[in-house]
């Protein structure tokens, strides 16, 4: 006889207090579930139930084995669980975390590509410039850039982008361009205030080396798009991605700060809860954000 069967009926005559009612829970006929646990009593060489007229009770055996029984029955109902679900159609409620300035010019637009492919998934977008709680706030998964602070969540990298220090042409020819790191202390600079290392910035010298930059800040503001505006408007020296400036580079109302200064190089994860399997809705998705930025270059947001 199958061992998952005999280790079934055993369990469930425990469970329900007698081979009648096991009988009835499991669907087969009372003499099926005695000729499963006498099997399973046989092979194990050992007396797993005391039977009386009235009552079934397990021996100390059996109760011992009922325990570890139970659990593997548990896991087993898991695993067939597990396969349905990941075969099953994504559907639910996908709750995201994403910064505002990422969310807003890149998840946005494609966003209802993504629901007319999924029409039964339904998207709430949190646009929040702070790292979410992904469990404790009932997050499916976050979008984050940068080194990844919290180890215990699983990532998958959707691409990647170029980090500078730019100006507008009209600052740099009011106020000069600097030609070295040192230089940036004479300079107006545009400061992230979200950002866990204040206003500091961690810049690679030409040689390789990492430099820090303290410097008051002329402005400091907590939104990205904001520093960039203020960047074109020639207020001053931001430190942006490329996915933000990447366009008005290309327009050449910005420049490189420093010219001869290497681009820091960030990566663009997809971070959700750690778990034995990935739901359907949160692997469709993760699965789209990595074909729609597969062909993106660093520098060319």
């Amino acid at each position: 006889m199958d061992r998952l069967s005999e280790m079934e009926a055993f369990a469930t005559v425990v469970d329900q207090g007698g081979f009648t009612d096991a009988a009835r829970k499991l669907g087969i006929s009372k003499s099926a579930v005695s000729k499963h646990v006498s099997s399973l009593e046989t092979r194990l060489g050992a007396r797993l139930l005391n039977r009386t007229t009235r009552r079934v009770s397990p021996t100390e055996i059996g109760l011992a084995y009922y325990d570890r029984a139970r659990r593997v029955l548990n896991d087993a109902g898991e695993a067939d669980a597990l396969v349905t679900a990941m075969q099953s159609a994504p559907s639910g409620v996908l709750r995201i975390s994403v910064a505002s300035d990422f969310g807003s010019q890149h998840l946005s637009p494609i966003l209802g590509e993504f629901l007319h492919e999924y029409p039964d998934i339904t998207v709430n977008m949190v646009l929040d410039n702070r790292y979410a709680e992904l469990i404790s706030e009932g997050f499916d998964l976050a979008v984050r850039i940068g080194d990844l602070e919290d180890s215990s969540l699983r990532a998958r990298k959707l691409a990647e982008t170029e980090k500078r220090m730019i100006a507008a042409p009209s600052y740099l020819d009011e106020y000069g361009r600097p030609a070295r790191i040192e230089d940036l202390n004479e300079h107006k600079l545009l400061h992230y205030s979200n950002q866990a290392s204040g206003g500091v910035w961690r810049v690679t010298s030409p040689t390789g080396e990492k430099r820090q930059v303290r410097s008051a800040g002329w402005l400091t503001v907590n939104d990205g798009q904001s520093l960039l505006n203020a960047a074109v408007n020639g207020l001053g020296i931001a430190y942006l991605p490329a996915f933000l400036y990447g366009p008005d580079m290309r327009a050449g109302n910005l420049v490189p700060a420093i010219e001869n200064l290497p681009a820091e190089t960030q990566g663009i994860y997809a971070v959700y809860p750690p778990g034995r399997y990935t739901q359907p809705k949160v692997r469709a998705f993760i699965d789209f954000l990595v074909e729609r930025f597969r062909d993106r270059e660093a520098d060319s947001w």
